[in-house]
């Protein structure tokens, strides 16, 4: 947009209309600036001042100066004044910073850092009083209408100069400072800040009627000119779009009507351990400041922690949280994120200040479900009485059956090597009793993969023998009629010892055992091992195990799932594993949740070991590696 499309004259009557001086300034000061501009410059002294630059000037600028000749800008650190024609001058450099930028191009610099690296020498100084702060404008950064970029370049930062593409951007986004620095006033009311604040009211309904993206532009405007309300409701959007990033609501977990929803989500980083500055103490302070009963935030805190914490709203909303948490808990995130879609319309805000069920990123089973697709879902449903479009749905998470397990993650697969119980016609709740340690109880929700790698080895657990391999399982259960227990995350090796676990499971029906052991390491290893066996009522039917070209097998083995057609000689261990997986689904009905056992959170337990105690004349070794530092000398 051109300098000739802007109104300089309308533009800068309303910002002298407004001026008021910032909250706290002494307004008796008899040096107090009572006016920011000055009158306009005539054409022929900008056109003398021209032919001393020896260049025309760009024509945002020009028009200003046209208009008011210097501006008291009045930034809190920053530019204060900026000069009339009088005053521009080129800057040349004083300060030798061409050659540090020029140091630090490389041998493939970004174009933009190329012109950083020149403004220096060409740019035309703007401010005659500042904070070691210097607004210049390049002649050598311009676009098709021939306006030159701003930088502004605040010495005492140690920051990169701050870019704007035109002398208009930079007074318009100093304008908006010139509100934000004088929000705290209680007499700063004018015409502009009765339309920010018409606008963050329109920008509320906007996000309730699932109107996210407009709402989010006018809530970017609203908080550029530091109106009150806006930062809240603007991080709320921001954080579903985001679900993982952390954002701070300021003193609204203070408020009765909204610390249920929010506490929680501020006490998500330092639950996880992410808080650093001074720790617990720290953030129950802070929260403490805010108005928040430090006994509250305390219980919030340790609720969270330790996997207690529910979200529970009131109300129909409150029932389908309560419906999907238990789909969840158990492996059904697809089914639990379809009941909370279908009720997003029940929810109630608790106040103005609440535009979605933030809440629910807190809560440690249905948080997870959360994705930045989802989020926007969320976003763009009509809810809290409002109506609107509804959105298209967002799919399913979960593929079908059991071949994803051969697909790759970023840099490797999903599971070096897993290891599954299927039992048929069985509450997951009945797992531990069937095949778990003595004592095993299922443990509250949590990451599969933390527990596993934080469970004590047998070395570590008094009565515990060094042969014994107990797995920490994760249970749920499947679209059918089976449920599992799944461990993916213990690198032990399918052995001589193995001792399938698929009779003790099968005592009221059917149980499938698959363990796919991984493959070594180096050249000469062991090649990667897979076993399937299946019992009922307590009687193992068939089993076989594959590893490399050798199939050892016993029992009626049905024909679709003969190893010996499935595991081909000449195809790749992922071909043969791929097959017996899609035939597994397609004869058994056996599928497992990806999402749930990758990024959810699922009930654990421990179940008996998966190896008996050798006999006479077998051997067994334990090796455990432990890295040392050198010590210093």
């Amino acid at each position: 947009m051109t300098g000739d499309s802007f109104n300089w004259h309308e533009f800068l009557g309303r910002w002298q209309e407004e001026w008021v001086p910032r909250a706290g300034e002494d307004e008796d000061d008899p040096e107090a600036v009572v006016s920011p501009g000055r009158p306009g410059a005539g054409e022929a002294v900008i056109v003398a001042a021209e032919e001393r630059l020896g260049r025309r000037l760009p024509p945002s600028y020009r028009e200003f100066l046209a208009v008011s000749d210097g501006w008291h800008v009045d930034e809190t650190a920053g530019v204060y004044q900026l000069g009339g024609v009088a005053d521009i001058d080129w800057f040349q450099d004083p300060y030798g910073m061409t050659s540090l930028y020029e140091e630090n191009l490389g041998d493939s610099p970004r174009e933009e850092d190329v012109l950083l690296a020149g403004m220096w020498q060409r740019a035309l100084r703007l401010e005659t009083d500042s904070d070691m702060s210097y607004a210049l404008l390049d002649p050598g950064d311009s676009d098709p209408d021939g306006e030159w970029a701003l930088y502004v370049y605040k010495g005492w930062s140690g920051e990169l100069p701050e870019r704007y593409r035109s002398f208009r951007a930079y007074m318009e986004a100093r304008y908006r400072g010139f509100h934000a620095d004088r929000v705290e006033r209680a007499d700063f009311v004018n015409a502009t800040t009765r339309a920010q604040d018409a606008r963050v009211e329109e920008a509320r309904l906007l996000a309730l009627r699932g109107r996210y993206e407009k709402a989010l532009s006018l809530l970017e405007e609203a908080l550029s000119f530091g109106r009150p309300g806006c930062a809240v409701l603007l991080s709320q959007l921001r954080h579903l779009l985001a679900p993982r990033n952390t954002r701070d609501y300021g003193n609204l977990a203070a408020d009765p009507r909204y610390l249920s929803e929010i506490l929680p989500v501020e006490a998500m980083t330092p639950a996880r351990g992410e808080w650093r500055l001074g720790g617990d103490d720290h953030w129950l302070g802070m929260m403490a400041a805010r108005g928040v009963e430090r006994k509250a935030a305390e219980a919030v805190l340790s609720g969270m922690r330790d996997g207690a914490y529910r979200y529970a709203p009131p109300g129909p909303w409150g029932q389908a949280v309560a419906d999907a948490r238990e789909s969840a808990r158990w492996g059904e995130t697809d089914a639990a994120w379809r009941m909370l879609r279908d009720a997003l319309p029940l929810w109630e805000a608790p106040g103005p200040s609440l535009i979605a069920p933030i809440g629910l990123l807190a809560d440690p089973v249905l948080g997870a479900l959360i994705t930045p697709e989802r989020g926007r879902e969320i976003l763009a449903t009509p809810r809290a009485g409002e109506t609107g479009p509804a959105p298209g749905p967002v799919p399913d998470l979960d593929p079908p059956g059991l071949a994803w397990l051969t697909e790759p993650a970023p840099n490797r697969r999903p599971f070096d090597g897993y290891r599954c119980v299927w039992v048929e016609g069985t509450d997951p709740a009945r797992l531990p009793a069937l095949i778990g340690e003595d004592g095993a109880e299922l443990s509250a929700p949590a990451d599969p993969r933390e527990v596993s790698w934080r469970a004590p080895k047998p070395h570590e657990r008094e009565g515990v023998e060094l042969w014994e391999d107990r797995a920490v399982v994760a249970v749920g259960r499947t679209d059918g009629a089976w449920t599992f227990a799944f461990d993916g995350h213990s690198p032990h090796h399918l052995n001589k010892l193995f001792l399938s676990p698929a009779p003790a499971a099968s005592s009221s029906g059917r149980a499938v055992v698959v363990w796919r052991g991984p493959s070594g390491s180096s050249p000469g290893d062991q090649p990667a091992a897979f076993h399937l066996s299946v019992a009922e009522q307590g009687e193992e039917l068939y089993a076989f195990t594959v590893r490399g070209t050798e199939i050892q097998r016993s029992g009626a083995i049905p024909e679709a799932l003969d190893p010996a057609r499935l595991f081909r000689p000449l195809d790749t261990e992922l071909d043969g594993e791929l097959r017996m997986l899609e035939a597994l689904h397609t004869e058994l009905g056996l599928s497992l949740p990806r999402f749930a056992l990758t990024r959810g959170r699922l009930h654990t337990f421990t179940t008996r070991s998966w190896t008996r105690a050798p006999r006479e004349g077998e051997g067994y070794a334990y090796l455990t590696f432990v890295r040392h530092r050198p010590s210093a000398p």
